[in-house]
């Protein structure tokens, strides 16, 4: 199974990027996915979820800049974010999720069984 994250960068505070996630060896519709993200000396955070079935999940400190997507058809996740600042620089990694139910998400590292290498997000004031 391997997840593969793409899309990192430098931008400037208020520009856009969007992430990616690749999966291959797993049946991707089978799973809930995630977008984490870690700056130094902090915890990994859940920025993003969306159930196998579509449902959206959103970290407050991103609701209405960031957007999360897949495309099962693809096996590949999305994260666009917009309106970027400071404050979300960080390496952000992908991750799945074995789904327990069509509308099942988790913020918890822990119910991850899967993790993308991490692309870095800096973003300059």
């Amino acid at each position: 199974v391997q997840l593969q994250a793409s899309g990192g960068g430098l931008v400037q505070a208020g520009g856009s990027l969007r992430l990616s996630c690749a999966a291959s060896g797993v049946t991707f519709s089978n799973y809930a996915v995630g977008w984490f993200r870690q700056a130094p000396g902090k915890e990994r955070e859940l920025v993003a979820a969306i159930s196998s079935g579509g449902s959206t999940y959103y970290a407050d400190s991103v609701k209405g800049r960031f957007t999360i997507s897949r495309d099962n058809a693809k096996n590949t996740m999305y994260l666009q974010m917009n309106s970027l600042k400071p404050e979300d620089t960080a390496v952000y990694y992908c991750a799945a999720a074995a789904a327990r139910s069509y509308f099942y998400v988790s913020s918890l590292v822990t119910d991850y069984d899967y993790w993308g290498q991490g692309t870095q997000v800096t973003v300059s004031s």
